[in-house]
């Protein structure tokens, strides 16, 4: 008997035309219970297009203006001048505050909440890239969560239930908002290694950039209501431009406008978005010919983005592909990947001792890190753990998702002194450490 592995589920709908779907593998390893069509799943980022399109609707609802400075909403925001606009778009200049949770000393099973992340965003006290220049930021959306909470007097839960799921009837879709909340016909995610299979979740929830859970269903209910204001709105190439202008992203040629990115290719245009959250993917795909595609998948080693772009590409082929020969060449095309580790503070045989140069801080992260030498190699310790820094440039190194600056050039068979250096994540450039007094 072959054993169950997690799998996805794969919904296409042509405009005006009944909904086809597959799903294959199982949703709980543990009960051995099937992926099915009442199976809900993490949608990751995919959320982002609600927490967007509440947003848009508090405006056109005369509850919130778009071009208003988010400081003026949220007293504790620090960093001038951005607006409710430009989180929605990703152009305010936020560094993501997950991503600098590893500098704070927080591991991936700790536990952390919304308000930690949000008391990193209250630390940061200017933009990390200049007026204009796109900067994927999750800590942007949960801002904008905690806009949409002051201006309505709700969290987010209850006012996407009021004026999206409810009405739409998406009875499964819930933005989760406890980490012990338990949520109907939810998959586990997994992880597989030498050994088996291991869970991928973790006890965090994050309201506006996440954490939102439905079935394939619900989310084509919402492409569905996507479909029909793009359609109805006279002289719209895109939904709800006429509100929130798409702008450049992070993918060229694809913009960036209410939650969503966009194609703009003539003969390609399309809105859509992916979801990468603890071991779940998503992907949620509207042309402008009212083709709906929703790939949602619990196994961490099959992307849903990827089974998505496939099956665009083969039903513009042969649009009578059915759905399970569709599936069935996206997995068997499914790139694999792979994940550099970072080293950790276990000494290798014959290592030379480690020598410290110093303990640096940085005003918008609590905590410290060191730097030390061991032979010719400099490392940066974080949260009890050693990344060794490669050499990329004279005072440039890298190591796993991240590059250092330092302001010369390490000296070997000297002494190094460095006052301070420049961190930049992926999606949290800019952070300046200065060393400690020793």
């Amino acid at each position: 008997m072959k054993t169950p592995e997690p799998g996805l589920i794969l919904r296409i709908r042509p405009a005006d035309q009944p909904a086809m779907q597959t799903h294959v593998g199982a949703a709980s390893l543990e009960l051995g219970s099937p992926i099915s069509e009442n199976t809900t799943f993490n949608v990751g980022s995919v959320a982002k297009q609600i927490t967007a399109y509440l947003c848009v609707r508090a405006a056109h609802d005369g509850h919130l203006q778009l071009d208003r400075s988010v400081d003026s909403v949220l007293s504790r925001f620090r960093v001038p001048g951005v607006t409710v606009a430009e989180l929605i778009q990703h152009h305010g200049g936020v560094r993501d505050a997950e991503s600098m949770l590893s500098l704070a000393g927080f591991r991936d099973l700790d536990h952390y909440t919304a308000d930690d992340l949000l008391q990193l965003a209250y630390r940061q006290q200017e933009r990390a890239v200049e007026p204009g220049r796109f900067l994927y930021s999750n800590t942007g959306y949960l801002l904008l969560a905690e806009v949409l909470r002051h201006v309505h007097g709700a969290p987010l839960q209850e006012i996407a239930e009021k004026q999206v799921f409810a009405p739409l009837g998406m009875s499964s879709a819930r933005f989760k908002s406890d980490p012990r909340e338990v949520i109907s016909g939810a998959a586990s995610s997994y992880l597989p290694t030498a050994t088996g299979w291991s869970h991928q979740q973790r006890p965090v929830t994050l309201q506006g950039p996440g954490s939102l859970w439905c079935t394939a269903a619900d989310l084509d209910r919402w492409l569905g209501h996507l479909w029909n204001e793009w359609q109805t709105t006279q002289g719209a190439t895109l939904p709800f431009e006429q509100h929130l202008s798409y702008r450049h992203s992070d993918h060229t040629p694809f913009t960036y406008g209410a939650g969503l990115y966009a194609d703009p290719r003539p003969g390609r245009t399309a809105v859509f978005h992916y979801g990468h959250e603890q071991g779940f993917s998503a992907a949620a795909r509207l042309t402008s010919t009212g083709l709906r595609i929703v790939c949602l998948s619990n196994h961490s080693g099959i992307a849903a983005d990827h089974v998505a772009a496939s099956t665009v590409v083969d039903l513009a082929r042969d649009p009578g592909t059915n759905p399970d020969q569709l599936l069935s060449r996206a997995l068997r095309d499914q790139p694999v990947s792979s994940r550099a580790t970072a080293a950790d503070d276990r000494g290798s045989e014959g290592e030379m001792p480690h020598a410290p140069i110093g303990t640096y801080v940085c005003g918008e992260v609590p905590g410290t890190v060191r730097l030390t030498r061991s032979g010719d190699s400099l490392y940066l310790w974080r949260r009890g753990t050693r990344d060794l820094l490669t050499a990329i440039g004279p005072a440039a190194y890298t190591a796993d998702g991240y590059t250092l600056t330092l302001p010369t050039k390490p000296t070997c068979g000297t002494e190094a002194h460095f006052d301070g250096f420049v961190l930049d994540l992926d999606r949290a450039p800019g952070l300046h450490y200065h060393r400690c007094p020793d």
